[in-house]
């Protein structure tokens, strides 16, 4: 079946996604032509703007890129590409600095310096933040930087729908706009930055636009994918009946703030007195457990910061008060949620994936800066980092790749969008059981139910369903990576195998086949760590 185009664009680039790492990718394309194609307002859309978290760097006397790359390594669960680590580290501070001189306005000390917190895993204090709305600066400073440099054409409100190959490589994306034309953005390159998948989970702090759509984009056109089964579920959100879950930032466990039980007996306290800085997974499953044995988690801020909420953290401040709270004078009830997905398509370290004329970059991509676990706060420095690679390789490479067919021809028919209730009600469902079954802690049996049950639910499917087909496409392929590692690593934590097997330090890749999905292994790659760069 195909559909009618309502119009055509020619262009050198169509980037997908304006969070930091698409943004970052717009602009290291000077010269080019770029459509940057935004689901939403642009600085109002994807996961960037939702980060409250800081931005890691090593631009601290006593610090290095080094000593980051080191911390970065050790929470991976020895799956981290050495090599990508030490890019990411030691171009972060160039990329920090360059965005400071772009306008961003991080927290400074009483002297003019850099205010720099200390965050979960960090040996140093090296985490720049901008308040508690760290990702809304970075994107705001890298927007009004691409606004004024011009040549971009930004579309938003526009909604990807299908890859376009031509002889098998990517041509174009087919996209439907805001105003409802369908419209063929035909391109020599493309670039994926469209994020993570937290909304396929009931409990998230993701927007909703975090569905995987291009997992399942860059998947229906044959690329491969790696390492699904590492989600990061943020031990501390707002535990109020909220969809998504409010975000508590990391900086408050870093400014003193403490976990407690309903009674006010401290969680983990056999775990040392940094109990609180301890990794992500680590603490998330100590409070899953805690919620297990019917004990109710806080986070207690009285102390570490009181009466200075709302000048320190005015965005956790505003989200506890309107759900009644008021965290200067009461614990703040927390719960685990679905945060971050270090998986992705599979890149090299230029951001290419498997498929030609595809590029992908942030948390869409999977570079292996992350391996199994995902350091606080390095996230946002990965968009920065890789999304000006990625431009770099872009730019490189377009002189090599041939300007796509002139004729339109056939494109895929478009089915229309899930917004029925019962479109609705069978996304509730996949994500109850997502999290049950797909979330901090999996079992054999559990995922194999899970999967049981995807399957039928992706038979039932009218062909009309296509925004929840895709939604089933992408929870079907985590569980598959989570049943495929027989193991527990990282935030990757099967009950029933608890241990990390020595055997398993390998990566599980994804490549559509004639018969469904087609696994495979490799071993963690030792690409060479280039030499450090030091910021001066």
């Amino acid at each position: 079946m195909s559909g009618r185009v309502d119009a055509v664009r020619e262009v050198d680039v169509v980037v997908l996604g304006a969070g930091v790492a698409g943004l970052s990718v717009a602009l290291g394309l000077a010269g080019r032509r770029v459509d940057l194609l935004a689901r939403g307002p642009l600085g109002h859309t994807g996961s960037s703007p939702w980060a409250q978290g800081g931005i890691a760097g090593a631009v601290a006397e006593g610090d290095s890129p080094a000593l980051h790359a080191r911390d970065t390594l050790a929470v991976a669960g020895e799956l981290a590409d050495a090599g990508a680590v030490a890019h990411l580290t030691s171009e972060g501070p160039r990329r920090l600095v360059e965005l400071v001189s772009l306008g961003a306005r991080f927290d400074r000390d009483a002297e003019g310096r850099l205010d720099l917190a200390r965050e979960a895993a960090h040996s140093r204090a090296r985490v720049l933040h901008a308040r508690d709305a760290t990702g809304a600066e970075v994107v705001r400073a890298l927007g009004a930087a691409l606004a004024a440099r011009g040549g971009t054409s930004i579309f938003e409100g526009a909604a990807a729908l299908e890859l376009i190959m031509d002889g098998g490589r990517v041509s174009g994306v087919l996209a439907r706009h805001a105003d409802g034309a369908l419209v063929l953005h035909r391109a020599r390159a493309v670039v994926l930055a469209t994020g993570g998948i937290g909304h396929l989970f009931e409990r998230t702090t993701n927007p909703p636009e975090a569905r995987g759509d291009g997992l399942a984009l860059a998947w229906r056109a044959g690329a491969r994918l790696a390492d699904l089964e590492f989600v990061q579920f943020h031990p501390t959100a707002l535990d109020v009946g909220a969809d998504p879950m409010p975000l508590l930032t990391e900086a408050l466990r870093g400014a003193g703030a403490i976990l407690v039980d309903e009674l006010g007996r401290r969680l983990l306290a056999d775990a040392g007195a940094s109990v609180e800085l301890l990794p992500r997974d680590v603490v998330a499953r100590a409070l899953w457990s805690a919620l297990g044995s019917g004990r109710r988690p806080y986070l207690d801020a009285r102390d570490a910061v009181g009466e200075s909420f709302p000048q320190r953290f005015p965005t956790v401040f505003a989200a506890c008060r309107l759900h009644g709270l008021d965290p200067r004078h009461e614990p703040i009830p927390v719960a685990p949620a679905a945060h971050y997905h270090m998986g992705g398509i599979d890149v090299d370290l230029h951001g290419r994936t498997s498929v030609t004329g595809l590029w992908a970059a942030g948390e869409v991509a999977c570079t292996g800066v992350h391996g199994a676990n995902r350091l606080a706060s390095n996230s946002l420095l990965e968009g920065l980092v890789f999304g000006a690679r990625v431009a770099r390789s872009v730019g490189e490479t377009l002189p090599h790749l041939r300007q796509p067919s002139a004729a339109v021809g056939a494109v895929p028919g478009q089915p229309g969008d899930s917004d029925d209730a019962g479109a609705q009600a069978l996304e509730s469902e996949i994500r109850a059981l997502m999290w049950q079954a797909v979330g901090l802690v999996r079992t054999g049996p559990g995922l194999h139910a899970a999967l049981e049950r995807l399957a039928a639910l992706a038979e039932g499917l009218p062909r009309s369903s296509g925004p929840t087909r895709t939604f089933v496409t992408v929870a079907r392929l985590v569980a598959t990576s989570a049943l495929a590692r027989p193991e527990s690593r990282g935030a990757h934590f099967r009950a029933d195998h608890p241990l990390t097997d020595a055997a398993w330090r390998r990566r599980i890749l994804l490549t559509p086949g004639l018969r469904g999905v087609r696994i495979e292994t490799e071993p963690v790659t030792t690409t060479d760590t280039p030499a450090v760069e030091v910021c001066a």
